[in-house]
């Protein structure tokens, strides 16, 4: 009788040994505030701070990166408790909702990879807007590599396009749409203009313009601005018109002039009143005091004017 109670107190220790530890024995733990999945994988690491030696063991599969995934709180409990973890979900939990972290490309990396492509086919740059919903590209973190095209598609005459992008070489392409224009580059002043000031070399930068907003009357050469005078007062970044800028008044209105007509061997000179403002080059109207007579000549120098003939008038 001894012997037996002996062989059923061994037999009930070899069963407790081999039991698994119950909910008390196991390791307590707590939802993390910001659930976040490096990998493909969603891990109990992912979820849980102290997760010891359980936190390589594998919840759910993660999803695309940057978005998101909701997992049964039921499933992360059992999960959990055959690894040796309990969580009690005090709070309540419906879903445990797990981001995969990314690595951003951003939507205007994305809009320079399809202006360079553009360029590189056409030899003309480009204006590449994505349309609005579309805010960036999302790789995984440990990602190497630029974002590229799979497939491409261009209406010249739209702008429209469709393009199948992949954030990293390799990866899943996302469609994506918008607007690519070709564009001109146009001077423009990079400081305002009062009406009647010289502009200058140093008073030009240039801007892009989509074809379709430029006109024929735009000034397109940086040349046909330096030197000229504003007709009005402009304004900074805006395309320049031809009628917005005139030759700069060389002779003003009543300026008395030294006015020389020349014929042969021939030069006389005389003082002459300007009747009107003139530009290099323009033929306007003066009076001679000495005659009080009228006469045509052309602006050649400040205080300077030639007769091109005899045409006066009374």
């Amino acid at each position: 009788m001894i012997r037996s109670s002996l062989s059923l107190a061994a037999l009930a220790a070899v069963l407790l040994a081999a039991a698994p530890a119950s909910a008390d024995e196991a390791r307590a733990v707590i939802l993390k505030e910001r659930l976040v999945a490096s990998g493909p994988a969603i891990t109990l690491g992912d979820l849980f701070d102290n997760a010891g030696d359980a936190a390589g063991t594998a919840v759910a599969r993660a999803p695309e990166p940057g978005g998101r995934v909701s997992i049964d709180p039921a499933h992360v409990q059992a999960l959990a408790a055959e690894a040796g973890l309990s969580w009690a979900n005090a709070g309540g939990v419906l879903r445990v909702t797990v981001e995969r972290a990314a690595r951003i490309v951003p939507a205007s990396e994305v809009e320079a990879l399809i202006e360079e492509m553009l360029f590189v086919e056409t030899g003309r740059p480009h204006q590449v807007s994505l349309s609005s919903h579309v805010a960036e590209l999302a790789a995984p973190v440990a990602s190497l590599g630029a974002p590229e095209v799979t497939r491409f598609e261009h209406d010249p005459r739209s702008g429209l396009f469709r393009a199948d992008i992949a954030a990293w070489p390799g990866g899943q392409a996302q469609t994506l749409s918008g607007r690519a224009e070709a564009v001109s580059d146009l001077p423009v002043l990079a400081r305002p203009v009062a009406r009647g000031e010289v502009i200058t070399a140093g008073d030009i930068e240039w801007v892009q313009l989509p074809d379709s907003r430029v006109r024929a009357e735009h000034v397109s050469s940086e040349a046909a601005l330096i030197g000229m005078a504003a007709r009005r007062s402009l304004r900074p970044g805006a395309p320049l018109r031809e009628f917005d800028i005139e030759a700069p008044t060389l002779i003003a209105r009543g300026e008395i002039v030294s006015l020389v007509f020349q014929s042969g061997p021939l030069t006389l000179a005389a003082r002459a009143r300007a009747m009107e403002d003139g530009a290099e080059g323009d033929v306007i109207r003066f009076v001679n005091l000495q005659s009080n007579r009228t006469v045509e000549a052309v602006a050649e120098g400040p205080g300077r004017a030639r007769v091109a003939g005899p045409a006066y008038t009374h």
